[in-house]
């Protein structure tokens, strides 16, 4: 195999045995990235590949004048193009912020540069994380690497993608409804959510405030928990962000699970899903069942609002996130104005896109004079009672199993037209954000050549129990299969 196509537990041996080193890694996922991208086109912003490099000899230089080295030391990474890095634009996909170059790093860059990860570059997402499929990008169209006429998923496929596609060691991506774990799913990798306030979110663009979390897609779960080790903890610069003290994700990873209780929620499984997807999930609780654990079905009844409760609360925050966006500080600002109140509006007409657009004009008006409480308010009580619901489940089991996503993969173009079906592909993933617990998505079968997702969710800041979960099954599971890069188009021709 290629240095590419491995994970980096698989690298990080190898260096520690001068076997490979960060500039052989580098080169190897360079020429996967200039070979691939133009396909896939994950990628908005690359580094130049002779900084890359130049980053990546430093690394070596440190390597050998020292006599330890940490995992991430000279691995590429791929981010998010919401998370703000200086000297590289962060444009979050819209025409809005069409170069806009940050002053400075978010937190989690920040703790990556200091393990001397090395940035390969930004790639693309939903236009301020507003969609399911990376569609909505104000610049281009991100492939799934298993089958290039269909969508990554959202809206961090361009992360999801780069990881599939051995274009990235690894990747960030932040979370506000699935945003991590359904392209996770439909791109056969592994993505976590962290528990809400794990980790700091200085520095990530807002879409919704208490809902966002930034959180790892990588090639495997030991991967996931390692670049969690770094990524979380206490920021001063965040006031969401929980001190408390961050545990050896990796070193608790023992694939132990005899006696752990596992709920199967109800209302996340079976009706309106893919045959395949209740299939996958079938087997992977038999296989938690033959690994020791205790399985039992359990109703959470109030998840049925989970979806209208999300489709409030979500758009209600981005309307008075995206306020800020007004081409006065900085950003994109139309030329053409007689007065003030007309730049506003033209300079937001036409930053915006679409589903932007509808975003805000759904919580500008969830939040009116009027209809507050009616909406807004409602969309509140019903989170309670879903946090309530989850409460319940948690004293007597230690995780929840659900699919993912109620499909694989759609094609391109196939849910644009239609909003309500774009956003039911979110309907397992949104619970757990409006409870704030932690929740990864694992591969766990194919259905029709395309990856199926095994959703695990956790208790509030308890990690390791979800990250040992989904190791033990993943282990058991033997997941090896690799993206095809299939091109009907190229058929078609």
């Amino acid at each position: 195999m290629e240095l590419n196509e491995l994970a980096i537990s698989r690298l990080f041996p190898m260096r520690v045995m001068n076997q490979t080193n960060a500039t052989q890694i580098c080169e190897a996922f360079l020429a996967q990235i200039e070979g691939r991208d133009d396909k896939i086109k994950a990628f908005l912003h690359r580094v130049d590949a002779d900084e890359v490099l130049e980053a990546a000899a430093a690394v070596d230089k440190h390597a050998a004048a020292s006599s330890e080295l940490v995992p991430l030391e000279g691995m590429p990474v791929a981010l998010k193009d919401n998370l703000c890095t200086i000297g590289m634009p962060t444009t979050c996909s819209s025409k809005i912020l069409k170069d806009y170059v940050p002053p400075y790093n978010a937190t989690v860059v920040d703790r990556l540069a200091d393990q001397k990860a090395i940035v390969a570059g930004k790639v693309n997402m939903d236009e301020f994380a507003f969609g399911s499929s990376t569609e909505s990008s104000a610049y281009q169209v991100t492939a799934n690497p298993w089958d290039l006429s269909r969508v990554p998923g959202g809206s961090s496929g361009g992360s999801a993608a780069a990881v599939a596609a051995d274009m990235a060691a690894f990747a960030l991506g932040s979370d506000t409804g699935g945003s991590i774990r359904q392209p996770a799913s439909f791109c056969g990798v592994v993505g976590l959510k962290p528990t809400y306030g794990l980790v700091s979110r200085y520095g990530l663009v807002a879409f919704a405030s208490s809902l966002d979390q930034i959180g790892p897609i990588t090639k495997n779960v030991i991967d996931c928990a390692a670049v969690l080790e770094i990524i979380a903890g206490k920021d001063p610069a965040d006031s969401t962000s929980v001190d408390r003290e961050i545990p050896s994700y990796t070193g608790k990873l023992n694939g132990k699970i005899e006696g752990l209780k596992v709920a199967v929620v109800k209302e996340l499984m079976g009706h309106g899903f893919q045959k395949e997807i209740n299939f996958a999930l079938d087997n992977a609780v038999l296989l938690f069942e033959q690994l020791g654990a205790q399985i039992e079905y359990i109703s959470l009844p109030h998840l049925e609002y989970a979806l209208p409760a999300y489709y409030i609360i979500g758009p209600a925050e981005a309307s008075s996130n995206l306020a800020r966006f007004d081409g006065v500080r900085y950003g994109h600002r139309t030329a053409d104005a007689d007065d003030m109140l007309e730049m506003y509006m033209k300079t937001r007409a036409e930053g915006f896109g679409a589903e932007a657009k509808r975003r805000i004009m759904l919580g500008t008006y969830a939040l009116s004079a009027g209809y507050y409480e009616a909406y807004y308010g409602q969309a509140l009580k019903i989170r309670t009672l879903i946090i309530q619901d989850f409460e319940k489940a948690f004293a007597d089991h230690d995780i929840l199993l659900s699919p993912t996503c109620p499909t694989t993969a759609f094609k391109q173009g196939e849910k644009l037209e239609d909003p309500l079906q774009m956003y039911l592909s979110d309907i397992c993933t949104i619970p757990a954000n409006l409870a704030g617990i932690p929740a990864i998505s694992v591969p766990c079968g194919v259905a029709s050549g395309l990856p199926v997702g095994l959703q695990i969710m956790g208790k509030h800041f308890d990690e390791v129990t979800l990250l040992n979960a989904a190791f033990a099954f993943e282990r058991a599971f033997g997941w090896n299969l690799k993206p095809m890069f299939r091109d009907p188009s190229a058929k078609e021709k």
